[in-house]
């Protein structure tokens, strides 16, 4: 079934809004859709959503999981950034497992360059798992050290201005 769904999905068969998707799908998989299309804040006759603050291709991703319940083939250089993006439009659409396979995502392929940004995404979208790998990764002085002069680290210390003393006091 969810290859049937997939193949609707890719050839746009019969789709019922604009995104070429098919509302009562959307709105079984996620209470977000389903409040916007069937609910109090549906708009009008809601026979379009715009989505404004997502990539084309994140939403497209999120779509196929949605339709099949699995994530399609990601190269191997957006891992990373895909699952960050994944990992907020999960949340946003409330969609407890995307957001899971997203933050197990995360976790396998930490490092210097993406923790930071892991982190402050585990503190904005409350997930501890998350955040407790991200701080097992920094309670090495190395990797600590060098987080720090990452872009990512400058933003996390926007959201989390005492992180530097939180981390130290571990």
């Amino acid at each position: 079934m969810a290859r049937q769904f997939g193949r609707i999905l890719e050839t746009g068969e019969a789709g019922d809004v604009t995104f070429e998707a098919h509302r009562h799908l959307l709105a079984a998989r996620s209470p977000v859709f389903m409040a916007q299309l069937f609910g109090p804040m549906m708009e009008n006759d809601a026979k379009s959503i715009q989505i404004d603050d997502m990539e084309a291709k994140v939403f497209k991703m999120m779509l196929h999981f949605i339709y099949t319940d699995t994530l399609p083939n990601i190269d191997e250089g957006e891992i990373v950034e895909m699952a960050q993006h994944l990992f907020v439009a999960a949340d946003r659409y409330n969609l407890e497992r995307l957001k899971l396979i997203c933050a197990n995502m995360l976790c396998n392929y930490m490092d210097v360059s993406t923790v930071a940004t892991t982190l402050a995404l585990a503190e904005q979208h409350d997930r501890d798992r998350l955040k407790e790998v991200c701080y097992r990764f920094l309670a090495s002085f190395q990797n600590l050290k060098a987080v720090t002069l990452t872009d990512g680290f400058k933003h996390l210390k926007i959201i989390r201005p005492n992180i530097l003393e939180e981390l130290l006091g571990r």
